[in-house]
C-alpha cells in the first residue's frame, strides 16, 4: 500500500480573506491561510509550519456540517487534492483511502471492484474523513456507523508529526479518532472494512403514525436496515426497509426514479418549502396533501444506490440520538408539541436506529440507540422548534449528532458519555497547545 508521502503542498496565505461557507450557509469563515495538499508530507509541512507561526488549524470538508466544529481563523485544510484510493486489500477486506476522498468516489470505486461498505448514511457528498469525525450513521439492525467500520487511520499531529493508528497500533488513540472531531489532529488516509458485493431490496410505504410506533420494535427487529420520515401536521409517515437480496437486481426505472427522486423530492418539494417560507400558512394543508400523495416502490440495487439520495433542497438539522426504548415515546411528544403549537413545519422528521458500539464519542456507545432528526427549510426561523425538541431529546437521555446544530455544552456531553474522560485525555495528550482547537470544542469538550 503506498502512502502516498510526497509531493508540494498548496499553500496561499491570503492578503484579502476569502470567506468559507457551509453547505446549508449558517456558518462562515474567513481563515487568514488556506492551504489544499495533495499528499501527506505536504499537510504535515503545512501544519508544522502553521502551529510555529501561532495559527490554530483546522481541517473542512464539503460543509455538510451544520455546526462550527471546522471553523477558525487561523489556517484552513481544504481537502479537493489529498484523494483517491491508496490501496485496495480483497484478501484483509479493506480500502484505504486519502481523507479527502468523497464516499461518492470511494462508493463507486468500490462498486468497480466488487465490493462494499457494509452501510452508510443517505448522502455521498462528504469527504470520508469529514463523515467519520462526525459520525454520520445510516440506520441498521446490526450495521453501525461509518467510523465504525474504520480498522485503520493516518493522523498528523500538532507538531507534524504522523502517528499510523489501529487497534494493534497506537490504540487508545485510534478508539478516540475514529470520531475525533478534528480535535485530535487532522487526519490524512482511513482504511475501512469492505465485503463483497451485494444486493439490498428496498420496500418503501405510506404507514399511520400510529402503527409505525406501535410496531417500531418489531418493524426494526425484522428488517436489516429500517427507517421512516414522519411528516409534521400530519398522521402520515413514509417507512423504508432494506434487506439483503438474492437477486437479481431490478432497480428503480430511469422514469420512475427521475419522477420521484428529482422532480417530487427535490424539485417541487423546493417549491413547496418557498412557499411555506414566504406564507408560513400554507404549511399544515400541504403537508396534508402532500402527505397522502405517497405511493409504495420497491426495488433491488446494489447498496450505495439503496442507501443514498439526492438532497438538493437546502435545510438545517438537529438530530438527537436516543435509547432505543425511549425513541417511541420521544417522538410521540414531537408530534403533540407540533400540534399544540403554533409552529409551521415543512420538513419531515427523520427516524432511524443503530446497534450499540465501543466509540468513546459515538453517539451509539454503549447502549443501542434511535435518532431522531428535526430538519427546517434554509432561511426559516428554527430557533422555537428545535429549543423545543431539544428539551424533549435531553429529558430522555438524549445525545447531539456531532455535526448538526445542538446547544449543549462539555458538562453535559460528559455527564452523557462514560468514556468522555478517556478522549479529553488523549486529546490533552496528543494537542496539549489546541492548535486544532477552536470555540466549538471549547464549548463541547471544554479547554
Amino acid at each position: 500500500m503506498s502512502s502516498g508521502r510526497g509531493g508540494r503542498q498548496a499553500r496561499k496565505d491570503l492578503g484579502t480573506r476569502t470567506t468559507w461557507r457551509n453547505w446549508a450557509g449558517n456558518v462562515a469563515m474567513a481563515p487568514a491561510r488556506t492551504v489544499s495538499p495533495s499528499t501527506t508530507d505536504a499537510l504535515s509541512e503545512a501544519v508544522r509550519r502553521a502551529a510555529e507561526d501561532g495559527l490554530r488549524v483546522k481541517a473542512v470538508g464539503t460543509g455538510h456540517s451544520f455546526t462550527a466544529a471546522a471553523v477558525t481563523d487561523g489556517m484552513l485544510i481544504r481537502p479537493e487534492h489529498l484523494v483517491g484510493i491508496r490501496g485496495l486489500d480483497r484478501d484483509a477486506g479493506t480500502v484505504t483511502v486519502a481523507a479527502g476522498t468523497s464516499l461518492r468516489h470511494l462508493n463507486e470505486t468500490l462498486a468497480a471492484a466488487g465490493l462494499s461498505l457494509t452501510n452508510m448514511g443517505d448522502i455521498m457528498e462528504q469527504t470520508v474523513s469529514g463523515a467519520v469525525s462526525t459520525g454520520t450513521h445510516g440506520t441498521g439492525r446490526a450495521s453501525a456507523s461509518l467510523a465504525a467500520q474504520v480498522t485503520g487511520l493516518e493522523l498528523v499531529c500538532a507538531d507534524g508529526s504522523v502517528l499510523r493508528c489501529s487497534e494493534q497500533e497506537n490504540a487508545e488513540v485510534f478508539a478516540a479518532a475514529r470520531l475525533g472531531l478534528g480535535a485530535l489532529g487532522v487526519i490524512s488516509e482511513l482504511t475501512f472494512s469492505v465485503e463483497p458485493e451485494f444486493l439490498l431490496t428496498a420496500r418503501e410505504e405510506p404507514m399511520a403514525f400510529e402503527a409505525v410506533t406501535r410496531d417500531f420494535d418489531q418493524l426494526v427487529a425484522e428488517n436489516e436496515h429500517f427507517e421512516f420520515y414522519w411528516f409534521p401536521h400530519t398522521d402520515s409517515c413514509n417507512t423504508k426497509r432494506n434487506n439483503r437480496s438474492e437477486g437479481p437486481a431490478q432497480p428503480l426505472p430511469r422514469l420512475r426514479g427521475w419522477i420521484d427522486d428529482e422532480l417530487l423530492s427535490n424539485g417541487v418539494f423546493q417549491g413547496v418549502c418557498s412557499l411555506g417560507a414566504a406564507a408560513p400558512a400554507v404549511v399544515p394543508p400541504i403537508a396534508r396533501i402532500s402527505s397522502r400523495a405517497l405511493s409504495a416502490r420497491t426495488y433491488t440495487d446494489i447498496p450505495y444506490r439503496v442507501f443514498t439520495s439526492p438532497r438538493r433542497v437546502r435545510f438545517i438539522e438537529m438530530e438527537y440520538a436516543l435509547p432505543r426504548e425511549a425513541l417511541v415515546p420521544a417522538l410521540w411528544e414531537l408530534k403533540q408539541l407540533v400540534e399544540r403549537s403554533r409552529l409551521q413545519i415543512s420538513f419531515p422528521v427523520e427516524v432511524r436506529t443503530a446497534p450499540a458500539d465501543g466509540i468513546p464519542l459515538s453517539t451509539a456507545q454503549g447502549r443501542e440507540t434511535g435518532y431522531i432528526a428535526v430538519h427546517m427549510y434554509r432561511g426559516s426561523p428554527h430557533e422555537a422548534y428545535f429549543t423545543e425538541a431539544e428539551r424533549i431529546m435531553t429529558a430522555h437521555g438524549g445525545r447531539p449528532h456531532w455535526g448538526k446544530l445542538h446547544s449543549r455544552d462539555a458538562a453535559y456531553l460528559a455527564s452523557s458519555y462514560p468514556r468522555f474522560e478517556e478522549f479529553t485525555r488523549v486529546r490533552d495528550r496528543l494537542d496539549p497547545d489546541r492548535v486544532f482547537g477552536n470555540d466549538y470544542l471549547r464549548r463541547v469538550l471544554g479547554e
